[in-house]
């Protein structure tokens, strides 16, 4: 499986942004799907989660600003971001499991991709 994630970019505080994530190769093992960020000097962190049914789950950092959607058709998984803030400054990488979610922030995805850089001035 690889993950091929887009949309990163600079904006400033207030702005918006939309993160794509494109799947290939053995993609019918992919069921729960993720985003998760690496702040600078940080720890990963687990963003925000949709599972096999469409299920969606949010860091609290997040709620009410960030949407995970994904659409099975086109094996793309994406991250919609409003109102973003200087603290949203990461590396923000996409994710892939076989199982049908990911259960919570210490789960390990098997598949993962690069990453894309967001950085919100303020």
């Amino acid at each position: 499986v690889r993950l091929v994630e887009s949309g990163g970019g600079l904006v400033q505080a207030g702005g918006s942004l939309r993160l794509s994530c494109a799947a290939s190769g053995n993609i019918y093992s992919i069921n729960a799907m993720g985003w998760y960020r690496q702040p600078p000097g940080k720890e990963r962190e687990l963003v925000a989660t949709i599972s096999s049914r469409g299920t969606t789950d949010y860091a609290d950092s997040v709620k009410g600003r960030f949407t995970i959607s994904r659409d099975n058709a086109k094996n793309s998984l994406f991250l919609d971001m409003v109102n973003l803030k200087p603290e949203d400054t990461a590396m923000y990488f996409c994710a892939a499991t076989w199982d049908t979610e990911i259960r919570g922030p210490t789960y390990y995805p098997a598949y993962w991709g690069q990453g894309t850089q967001v950085s919100v001035s303020s």
